[in-house]
């Protein structure tokens, strides 16, 4: 059987893993200082809030399918490299135009750009993880690499309320900066022994005028008809469908108890920052938890049967956690439901991107991952403002119960229809 540290003797792979809890550590310390900065503006609004990741969301919708076709053309290691540097660089504006410029238009705009950077970066790395390891490891891989962005996530929310209180929401923004930089370092470092056709050439000069070649030639020819090939591959096939509902419905979910979580804490335990990220530490220790006992046992478990018992699990977790919480303010047992609902979550993702490796050919991975995170985060989206501005009219305790409730009833329904059909063959 496939261990951990087998998956971690590839040198390559490693790289990219440390690059990405360095990166992903400093991404959390600047979602917890706009959140900071965000509060300072309108104490306990979730629709603020959702204005904040309405800028982190639709660079999946504008740029994303683009940046899917593209990937399947050019060096995926080097635009994961550039995507790094580009918005390391963008991350340096913040701590400018909140100390220079009174206007808070100006952030949304570097937020929209860092993560239009992004959409380049995740289906690159996505992509190219099959090409740095042989198949056998590919479930143990997602869950190191999944199991990193939650951990590094979550544990660094832990952290960040306390830090940012310190250090300053400017100095934040510093750090991540600089975690961006090493992260281009590692990853620049990863050997991939598969060879293909790619238009970036050796060296810089060669590589802007490749690539605005191939833009302008590929925006002309084949981009739109490549991105409905992605859509198209997602549709036609009965278990990419059941991956894209399943993204679907979960990113739905999230989206909808996001802005209503964080004022929920908020309100709840009359802080802004500090039992926020406590809190969001105990989900990502459940996450971590609940990836490696499923990298553990999970290669025996029928993957879709184990998507929609975890859907069903994290229900009833975000359930009691918002009873627990109400009732008994206390935050360990508050945390401790946190923690049972990060250990439902966690697998979730891991099996899902496992499923969709699998089901995708090699040459279209960018696309169809990018056509796929357009149609989840249209999810997100959707749901969070409904739920934003719900939550202006409603107790948040109840929105957060309808969410749990309908994550609980999408699991045990979907298992009973999947083990019928199961039967029927």
């Amino acid at each position: 059987m496939v261990r951990f540290r087998d998956v971690l003797k590839n040198k390559s792979f490693l790289f990219l893993w440390v690059g990405q809890i360095i990166s992903n550590f400093g991404d959390r310390l600047t979602q917890m200082a706009l959140i900071a900065l965000v509060y300072k503006r309108a104490p306990g609004s979730t629709f603020e809030l959702a204005k904040l990741l309405f800028f982190i969301i639709i660079p999946v919708f504008v740029i994303g399918p683009i940046a899917g076709v593209y990937v399947d053309r050019w060096d995926r290691k080097r635009v994961m490299v550039i995507s790094d540097i580009l918005r390391g660089i963008l991350v340096l504006f913040i701590p400018f135009f909140i100390l220079s410029v009174k206007n808070f238009s100006p952030v949304y705009l570097v937020v929209f750009l860092v993560f239009s950077a992004t959409r380049f970066f995740l289906p690159s790395k996505m992509s190219v993880i099959p090409d740095l390891v042989p198949r056998n490891m590919l479930l143990l891989a997602n869950t190191l690499s999944d199991s990193t962005r939650m951990v590094a996530a979550f544990v660094a929310f832990g952290i960040a309320g306390v830090l940012v209180d310190k250090i300053g929401a400017v100095n934040a923004f510093y750090i991540d900066a600089v975690t961006f930089f090493v992260s281009a370092v590692f990853i620049s470092n990863m050997v991939i022994k598969r060879i293909m056709p790619r238009i970036f050439m050796s060296r810089f000069r060669k590589d802007i005028i490749s690539a605005r070649d191939a833009l302008k030639t590929a925006i002309r020819k084949s981009v739109w008809h490549e991105i409905r090939d992605g859509i198209a591959f997602i549709v036609e096939h009965k278990e990419m469908r059941f991956v894209m509902k399943n993204f679907f419905i979960l990113m739905a979910g999230v989206g909808s108890v996001s802005c209503v979580l964080i004022v929920f804490i908020q309100e709840t335990f009359d802080s802004v920052t500090k039992d926020l990220s406590l809190l969001i530490m105990f989900l990502g220790l459940g996450a971590f938890v609940g990836l490696m006992l499923y990298g553990r046992f999970g290669q025996k478990i029928r993957k879709d049967i184990a998507i929609l018992v975890c859907m069903a699990l994290s229900g009833l977790s975000v359930i009691l956690f918002a009873f627990i919480a109400r009732s008994v303010p206390n935050l360990w047992a508050a945390g401790a439901a946190m923690f049972l609902w990060g250990t439902s979550m966690g697998p979730i993702i891991v099996t899902l991107n496992t499923m969709a490796h699998e089901l995708m050919p090699e040459e279209t991975r960018g696309r169809v991952f990018s056509s796929l995170e357009a149609v989840i985060h249209l999810g997100f989206l959707v749901f969070m403002f409904i739920a934003a501005v719900s939550a202006e009219h409603f107790a948040k305790i109840w929105i957060l119960c309808a969410c749990g409730a309908a994550f609980f009833l999408w699991g045990a329904i979907g298992i009973i229809g999947r083990l019928n059909a199961g039967r029927a063959k």
